[in-house]
């Protein structure tokens, strides 16, 4: 991944926190953003350390606020240039899953997450697009939870299933490549699962689609594990 610049919203914890490590061990300028700026610089410094990068740097940016999001992206093409992957990672959960019916969400709650999974979805490509390189691939994280319904999984479920529908448009809308990335059960603060994947075992796999998937055999389409597997054994 040298001379590649890799943006990765919501990237100082779980998924986006190992694929931000993952790529940087695999020589990608690496930006990440989150809502804590103490939490971004910790990130920054710890992932430094731990993968002997010079290349990794973070901003404080919250995705539901278009102009924090205008100023990612222009840090991320201070330093490295254009934008080679995109990964749309941001994303909030209310509640614990499979404990919150979608009757008793309250509109607050449904507001949030909307705003943060979805709108903050749309906004980051948004913005990122007049940078993105001819090749560059966009990468937004989903799950089984916005295909099949299953109780309790409240406004969260119904925010997955909208940005499917958004990686659907903007990979029919752009030259670039668009999918949605299916790694599923992960044991992060969103899942709340302890015995599910560790999120490393899967950054591998947000790599795979990054560098060596066919562009347009990903373009609109669900990436699972399933897939990654069979193209990669």
């Amino acid at each position: 991944m040298d001379d590649q610049t890799a943006v990765i919203t919501g990237g100082t914890r779980g998924i986006g926190r190992a694929v931000a490590e993952q790529f940087a061990n695999a020589g990608a300028e690496v930006v990440l953003c989150g809502r804590d700026l103490a939490g971004v610089d910790r990130t920054v410094s710890r992932l430094t350390d731990v993968t002997g990068s010079d290349r990794m740097s973070g901003i404080r940016a919250d995705v539901r606020d278009a102009s924090d999001v205008a100023a990612l992206v222009d840090h991320a093409v201070n330093q490295g240039g254009e934008i080679d992957i995109l990964v749309a990672n941001a994303a909030v959960n209310h509640g614990t899953p499979g404990e919150m019916p979608l009757q008793e969400e309250s509109d607050g709650v449904y507001h949030d997450t909307m705003e943060t999974n979805v709108r903050g979805v749309f906004t980051t490509v948004k913005k990122a697009v007049p940078y993105l390189a001819p090749g560059a691939r966009v990468l937004i994280p989903s799950g089984s939870v916005a295909r099949e319904a299953k109780p309790g999984m409240g406004v969260y479920a119904v925010s997955k299933a909208a940005v499917e529908g958004l990686a659907r448009g903007f990979a029919a809308d752009l030259d670039q490549s668009v999918c949605v990335v299916d790694p599923g059960l992960v044991a992060t603060d969103l899942t709340g699962i302890e015995n599910a994947r560790n999120p490393t075992d899967i950054a591998p796999m947000y790599q795979w689609i990054a560098t060596e998937a066919d562009p347009d055999e990903i373009n609109g389409e669900i990436i699972d594990l399933k897939m990654w597997k069979r193209s990669t054994r």
